[in-house]
């Protein structure tokens, strides 16, 4: 157990250290749209889609927040299934064409190998229509892997601002009988993610206006100040009813 904190801490001071530029410069790019009552899109596939849903409707995050979440995409409408549709080339674009967007809106999007065809096609896609794309993604395990895109591109190739999340080969940070285990991208993804909203709460105090965040809707008052404010978006983020 200590030697497992040890190495998620080794990992956390890199993404902390090396990270840092890349996840301010893409908070200005979310609070630019934020501001302005638009959204930010957030999509992934796999184990990664929680990294949509650790900054979607949560206690201290960004009301603005879009979850592109698609359940056939995850592990538990069936695993092997999402598997093999997440390397399906040509959904992504059904997925994308999907979203209510407006011009200039950003996606994160997310995937540790980055080597799949759906998270890189939407990437591609979001581009090309000249949205800003961020991308969270293990550059060490696209670079020790093998394209499932016709384009043969890979995630942080086609992103306007790439977060490293210093995720070595494999996932894992041990290895057993020549396989990973100790998994840490979700680990390291959920630390960014918090990270991103936690630089673009900041922008907004140096600004001098109120960061839209949600309160717990355990505590007192809680209801009520989030009806508030998502009100504002029930008719744009589909997860939210």
């Amino acid at each position: 157990m200590k030697e497992f904190l040890n190495k998620i801490n080794v990992l956390l001071e890199e993404v902390a250290n090396c990270e840092s530029e890349n996840i301010k410069k893409a908070a200005v790019i979310m609070f630019e749209s934020l501001k302005h009552n638009k959204l930010v899109h957030v999509f992934a596939t796999g184990h990664s889609h929680m990294f949509c849903e650790e900054m979607f409707y949560r206690s201290g995050g960004l009301v603005g927040i879009n979850p592109i979440l698609v359940p056939a995409l995850m592990q538990h409408e069936g695993a092997i299934r999402s598997t093999k549709l997440e390397r399906t080339e040509g959904l992504a674009k059904v997925i994308y064409d999907s979203v209510d967007k407006v011009d200039k809106e950003p996606f994160i999007i997310v995937s540790n190998s980055g080597i799949n065809a759906v998270p890189v096609e939407m990437a591609e896609a979001a581009r090309q229509e000249g949205h800003p794309v961020i991308v969270v993604t293990s550059v060490e395990s696209s670079k020790h892997s093998v394209a499932r895109t016709k384009s043969g591109n890979k995630l942080y190739e086609v992103a306007d601002i790439v977060i490293d999340n210093h995720v070595p080969y494999g996932d894992g940070v041990f290895e057993v009988c020549g396989t990973k285990t100790g998994a840490v991208s979700s680990i390291l993804g959920n630390y960014i993610a918090q990270s991103l909203v936690w630089e673009v709460i900041k922008l907004y105090k140096e600004n001098n206006l109120v960061p839209p965040i949600y309160q717990s809707a355990n505590t007192p008052g809680g209801d009520e100040h989030n009806k508030r404010l998502y009100e504002n978006y029930k008719s744009r983020i589909k997860s939210l009813y």
